[in-house]
């Protein structure tokens, strides 16, 4: 099993099967997130690929068709937008399981016709934004392609026009953005979307979480947002059919404890 993974828990889509349409190779992203749990983004160029084969995702999907989830899930090692083939991939996807497709994003990519298309096969999209000003995006985000907090919102507006799924926003809180909750509430009413996902970091990360209470006061911002907070989230439980695959996308404590003193 080297594209598909877990199942794992997902406080956003409860038990959730991974695809990495990155290949499970080193991590490929267009941020480099503070706190981002798999380290920061190696140096190069970021380029869009077909890293897997789609053959070889169908043989194991076929492999994994008992299992129960209630996503398919592409995120993994990076921005998924950066395969060059991932509309293609959710088909395949499609082939195996009746089981709904969401897809995970940075929405830096989200401006491009090719991205937009290839997000119409899915049926739920989550695209991030943590910042209301530039200073923010560069500070917590830190881009790793030319992008600034325009396009990334223009790229969200423009796709919302014409999606044909589910679209939701999440929100990653930590420190140093956590100030711009307002701002990022007045966003996300202006952005329209079906579904707010606050977040901050509760699984293994180099930045610590903001506390419980700090989450709530930033949850009542969003007032009259449909909102999914990572504190009330109910529960799930899962069991990865291969832990190492598993670990290599979502590391574990001793994993971030490792990168950071690196």
């Amino acid at each position: 099993m080297k594209i598909v993974y877990g199942p794992v828990q997902s406080w956003r889509l409860g038990r959730s099967l991974g695809v990495d349409a990155l290949g499970g190779g080193r991590k490929c992203c267009t941020f480099d997130c503070t706190y981002c749990q798999l380290g920061p983004t190696p140096h190069g160029p970021v380029l869009c690929d077909a890293w897997v084969d789609p053959a070889a995702l169908a043989e194991e999907l076929r492999a994994t068709r008992h299992v129960r989830v209630d996503y398919v899930t592409f995120s993994g090692l990076g921005e998924p937008t950066l395969a060059s083939n991932l509309g293609y991939l959710i088909q395949v996807v499609r082939e195996f399981r009746t089981t709904p497709v969401a897809i995970l994003t940075n929405a830096s990519l989200l401006n491009a016709p090719s991205v937009q298309a290839a997000l119409q096969f899915a049926d739920y999209v989550i695209a991030k934004l943590d910042a209301a000003d530039e200073e923010v995006l560069l500070r917590v985000n830190r881009p790793r392609i030319p992008c600034s907090l325009a396009e990334i919102i223009q790229g969200i507006c423009t796709f919302r026009q014409g999606v044909t799924g589910r679209l939701a926003l999440q929100i990653m809180f930590v420190a140093a953005n956590a100030a711009q909750a307002e701002a990022l509430a007045a966003l996300a009413r202006w952005l329209r979307l079906e579904e707010v996902k606050l977040n901050t970091s509760l699984q293994p990360s180099p930045t610590p979480p903001l506390a419980r209470p700090e989450m709530g006061a930033i949850a009542r911002m969003f007032d009259g947002l449909h909102v999914v907070q990572v504190y009330e989230a109910a529960p799930v439980t899962a069991v990865p059919l291969d832990r190492a695959e598993t670990r290599s996308r979502r590391p574990e404590w001793d994993d971030v404890q490792a990168t950071i003193s690196r």
